[in-house]
């Protein structure tokens, strides 16, 4: 599906207080951005934003960050953050970065982040691309660079062949699997406190199953 520019995207980003410009600068000091020391998690490719909006609603002692690749997307993510904002108040503990995944180890030190959530990404479909899947070894290697000792990575998909794929990405990488559904809505224990994003909401309304997984760095217990 091709991607539609927003003209005014950069604009409005660039004067959000909330989307963190530069974000470089801040590697090992995202506490100063948002004044205190709490955990902080992350989503990679938030698309809309409702998973971590509900998220940062319901976890006010938690830090999250949306990581968007594409301005014209995390627009709309910045524009239902202020939707919900002149409704219920705005948020505090979240931040917007519009930044490639690949150069996280850029943006986050060592064990500043307590937890990555990845959210029907991309698949990738063709085998070349296999190194931009955010569930491939390669990535697991970036995340492994940022995660703190106990952290852990939460994906979600529909899609079986990606699916399969992370599974044996986790074990290549030396990661373990923690938890792992091919059903989630249909796993009691899994499914508790899910928070369904936009098109987890789309594909099990039309019967597709959701699967998921949880990942532990190598080192941690």
């Amino acid at each position: 599906m091709r991607l539609r520019n927003i003209p005014r995207a950069e604009s409005v980003l660039s004067e959000h207080d909330k989307v963190v410009k530069d974000e470089k600068t801040y590697r090992g000091n995202w506490g100063q951005v948002f004044g205190n020391s709490n955990p902080i998690h992350i989503e990679i490719g938030m698309g809309k934003g409702q998973f971590l909006l509900k998220l940062a609603g319901r976890n006010p002692q938690i830090n999250y960050i949306g990581i968007e690749r594409y301005s014209s997307v995390l627009l709309r993510a910045v524009e239902k953050y202020e939707e919900e904002a002149e409704e219920e108040g705005a948020l505090q503990n979240i931040r917007f970065v519009c930044m490639d995944a690949a150069e996280i180890g850029e943006v986050f030190s060592p064990g500043e982040v307590d937890r990555i959530y990845l959210n029907f990404s991309d698949p990738w479909p063709k085998k070349r691309h296999a190194k931009r899947r955010l569930t491939s070894k390669e990535f697991f290697a970036r995340y492994e660079g940022v995660l703190a000792e106990d952290g852990r990575v939460e994906f979600k998909t529909d899609n079986g062949d990606l699916f399969r794929f992370s599974l044996e990405q986790v074990e290549e990488a030396g990661w373990k699997l923690t938890a792992c559904t091919w059903d989630l809505h249909h796993d009691k224990e899994m499914n508790a406190g899910n928070v369904m994003t936009e098109y987890e909401e789309k594909f099990s309304a039309q019967g597709n199953p959701i699967h998921k997984l949880v990942a532990s760095r190598k080192d941690s217990a």
